[in-house]
């Protein structure tokens, strides 16, 4: 039977109340034009631990989320190619990954606009790191404090670090495989439509641009997690339009 682990909360609340937390394999995509936005932020979070990418425009910083798929998103509302508010809304659409707004505005219309929008909290410029490291924590902390790792027979995910496991041995997966599996694993036994797939994965609603590249991914990511002949699939299809991923799947089970 499926378990999710709980341990991400401990971690976090363990940590030293300076920031100087540790966080290994978590994302952060940087999206702003000004210099205090990517900069001073890009360097600090890189020292605690964060894989950090930057874009400039919304342009760059949507093909570096479909790219990285982040587990966190920084957004300056000042961008030079759209609408802060839009920029947010769209990524909202594709995501469910916390975002955390950077703006000079400090009027509370604005700050419930942007919570409209999608945002999960409001920082006003000028800011100390301390507390924007403490505003990524409490993020990162609802996101994953609940749900650290994810395990059906010798199958293991862990969400903290990204990695796959097969009993003691660890699966290399590329970023859109294990995106998949993260997705059907959050919320194992149910059957998800390749509609829902290829919006939450490629963020877009059409479909048969991508639909293709949804069943190769599929097929490679059994290929990973299934090598043993005579295993009972742990990437179920059903009809020929769904997936799930067994919640019940016993590493001792084989064909019948």
């Amino acid at each position: 039977m499926a378990t999710l682990l709980h341990g991400f909360r401990s971690k976090i609340e363990d940590s030293p109340a300076n920031g100087e937390m540790k966080e290994q394999g978590l994302r952060i995509l940087l999206v702003g034009a000004d210099n205090s936005m990517i900069d001073i932020p890009n360097g600090t979070l890189k020292s605690a631990g964060y894989d950090v990418y930057a874009a400039g425009t919304w342009e760059a910083g949507l093909r570096t989320f479909q790219s990285v798929r982040p587990d966190l998103i920084l957004q300056d509302l000042h961008l030079p190619d759209m609408d802060g508010k839009q920029v947010l809304q769209r990524l909202r659409e594709r995501t469910s990954a916390p975002i955390i707004v950077v703006s000079v505005q400090r009027e509370e219309s604005e700050k419930i606009a942007c919570l409209d929008h999608g945002a999960d909290d409001y920082v006003t410029k000028p800011f100390a790191m301390g507390e924007l490291l403490a505003r990524l924590r409490a993020a990162l902390r609802r996101v994953f404090g609940r749900t650290e790792v994810f395990q059906a027979g010798d199958l293991k995910l862990d969400f903290y670090r990204r990695e796959v496991f097969i009993g003691t041995e660890k699966i290399k997966l590329t970023t859109t495989e294990y995106d998949l599996l993260k997705v059907l694993a959050t919320d194992a036994g149910a059957m998800r439509t390749r509609y829902q797939l290829v919006h939450e994965l490629w963020g877009t609603t059409q479909y048969q641009d991508v639909v293709h590249l949804l069943r190769v991914t599929v097929s490679n990511l059994r290929r990973k997690l299934e090598r043993e002949a005579g295993i009972v699939r742990r990437i179920v299809t059903e009809p020929g339009v769904e997936y799930r991923l067994r919640a019940d799947y016993d590493c001792a089970s084989v064909a019948g």
